[in-house]
């Protein structure tokens, strides 16, 4: 199997774990700390079979995790995000550019803002009480399966 072709079959690996982040967030709301565990190691095998460098490269990569983590952790911390959505976004940190990333993050909430308002919506409609509670990991997946498609779509290895 030649690189190109494995990097695609991660791209594939990569759209189903957050496939399974949406569904099981949407069923549970909770994403599992397996699941964000194995998007992180995945990128470390992306980045070898992509021919990232050590420095600045990986380097950078981890950086940006560190960065996300860090903002979205506050989010959390405020109660605003839950600690599943945070690992799942400071996972996908690893596997893009931060440009890229940029462009998710401007998905992930035009995502999120829709997905809360069809929740209001339906609150609305059901006539319950209590807070609304949104599965962000549905926005979070649907912006990285939108930039996995945005990738796939230009050439795998131009990510870098």
């Amino acid at each position: 199997m030649d690189s190109e072709t494995f990097i695609y079959l991660l791209w594939g690996g990569l759209a189903i774990a957050l496939i399974a982040a949406a569904i099981t967030d949407i069923k549970s709301r909770h994403i599992s700390n397996w699941l964000n565990l194995g998007i992180a190691v995945g990128a470390p095998v992306f980045w070898i079979a992509s021919g990232l460098v050590f420095w600045p490269d990986m380097i950078g990569q981890f950086g940006l995790a560190a960065v996300i983590l860090t903002i979205f952790a506050g989010l959390f911390a405020i109660g605003a995000m839950g600690g599943g959505d945070v690992k799942l976004l400071a996972a996908l940190a690893l596997w893009l550019h931060w440009l890229t990333f940029l462009e998710l993050i401007v998905i992930m909430s035009i995502a999120g803002g829709v997905l809360t308002l069809l929740m209001m919506i339906s609150k609305r409609i059901k006539k319950t009480e209590g807070p609304i509670k949104v599965p962000y990991g549905v926005a979070i997946a649907f912006s990285g399966l939108w930039t996995i498609w945005g990738i796939v779509g230009q050439n795998s290895q131009t990510i870098f």
